[in-house]
């Protein structure tokens, strides 16, 4: 999967969107104002996912390519690294994973405005 892949599949999530807070390089992709992702443009060989601390831990053990993501908060960040040997599969399952978290997390009320669209 490549940095473009990892662009389409999260915008392909309902009710994703995508914005710049950082600036023109930093691409944020947030459901309800709040970001489950996040990618890099001028170094797009890793991208940051947000991850259930337990789940973190377990990923990090067992895939090198998942380690701590840098500049987020290391408990419940991952940094993705496109150049590994990660299936496109497993990876959309873990931006799944985040987009879940975050959806999880809304409000009621954002949740039933959300799903009145």
């Amino acid at each position: 999967m490549n940095i473009e892949e990892v662009r389409d599949f999260c915008l392909s999530l309902p009710y994703a969107r995508e914005d710049c807070p950082f600036g023109p390089e930093v691409v944020a992709f947030r459901l309800c104002g709040k970001i489950f992702a996040m990618l890099n443009l001028k170094d797009t060989s890793w991208f940051v996912l947000k991850c259930d601390p337990e789940k973190a831990v377990e990923l990090r053990e067992t895939h090198s390519e998942i380690r701590p993501a840098w500049h987020m908060n290391k408990r419940h960040w991952n940094q993705i690294d496109l150049s590994g040997n990660l299936a496109d599969s497993f990876i959309e399952d873990l931006i799944r994973h985040s987009y879940e978290l975050v959806t999880s997390k809304l409000t009621k009320k954002e949740r039933t405005a959300l799903f009145r669209l």
